[in-house]
């Protein structure tokens, strides 16, 4: 089983407001409630290609409760832990260009939070928690470090999509797989990446670290995936952008779930940059007829 955890999830109230005015009235074209946080949507993208998997975190209030509803209504399992807090809301205003305003996120108290590893006791050898997005401070800077063991005490694998320390303190446990982007990748390691080699370069210091594997995403210049014997080049379909929010996790989804199928690592990382891909040009995350018709235009090149 893929358990996915979301610490911090939202509702992503998305605007679309056409020649904008601040200060005065404005009315939308359209608007889109859906479920946001990290985990979630590598949840949600799973499900739609095919993997069985389970949603946990963090919920409470009235927007907890329509994140459970809509979540159900797409046949995912959720075990989410309720909270006395509410969950946040993150507004994505479209006006020609995304302006985003996030929720700060509710208090986690200690029982709640010990309510969460409590869920992770009955982790097998053969189960895969993916750890998404950032650490709300009332849980501790450390408390994907208190999942990791628990993981790895139960002989779980671990994927971890986070960046900064909380990344570079993972790799010693040796995750499944991390996907920094090509600027995070710079950030973690205080260097300028100017071309695809250095890239590679610095993809390789995260397996040296501990990673068993590596995807690097480059928005539309592409990705990257890396292992101990390889690594591979892929190529971006053409399209038209319209959605910054979940290609990242989608790519990990594809990944995950092509892996989790019996895919080998080539066909999953084709498939994470078609799931991405497919994200990045839908309002929505894609949907598999999407992401299948992508599959064709994705090439993989050897990378020495």
């Amino acid at each position: 089983m893929i358990y996915t955890i979301t610490l911090n999830p939202s509702i992503d109230y998305i605007v679309e407001v056409p020649g904008l005015q601040w200060g005065g009235l404005n009315r939308m074209n359209r608007d889109l409630k859906l479920p946001g946080g990290k985990g979630i949507n590598v949840s949600r993208m799973l499900i739609r290609l095919g993997t069985d998997n389970t949603a946990l975190g963090f919920v409470g209030g009235f927007t907890g409760r329509h994140i459970e509803e809509f979540l159900r209504a797409e046949s995912l399992k959720t075990d989410f832990v309720h909270i006395a807090g509410e969950t946040r809301i993150n507004i994505k205003l479209k006006h020609g260009e995304e302006t985003e305003i996030n929720g700060q996120g509710p208090n986690i108290t200690p029982a709640e939070r010990e309510n969460l590893l409590h869920k992770l006791s009955g982790l097998q050898k053969e189960d895969i928690v993916v750890l998404s997005g950032s650490v709300p401070p009332s849980l501790g800077g450390d408390f994907y470090d208190r999942i990791i063991k628990v993981c790895r005490e139960a002989g779980a694998e671990f994927v971890i999509d986070t960046t900064g320390e909380p990344l570079m303190r993972a790799l010693a446990h040796q995750p499944l797989l991390v996907k920094p982007n090509h600027h995070e990748l710079s950030e973690l390691f205080g260097v300028s990446l100017e071309s695809r080699d250095r890239i590679v370069t610095y993809g390789r210091k995260l397996l040296e670290l501990g990673a068993k594997h590596v995807l690097v995403s480059m928005a539309g210049d592409g990705a990257f995936l890396i292992t101990p014997d390889t690594a591979f080049y892929a190529n971006v379909p053409p399209g038209i952008l319209r959605n910054s929010v979940g290609a990242g996790d989608s790519m990990i989804a594809g990944f995950l779930g092509r892996l989790a199928l019996g895919g080998d690592l080539l066909e999953s990382f084709r498939t994470g940059v078609a799931s991405g891909s497919a994200t990045a040009l839908s309002d929505d995350l894609a949907g598999e007829e999407q992401i299948r018709e992508l599959l064709p235009q994705v090439n993989l090149v050897p990378w020495l």
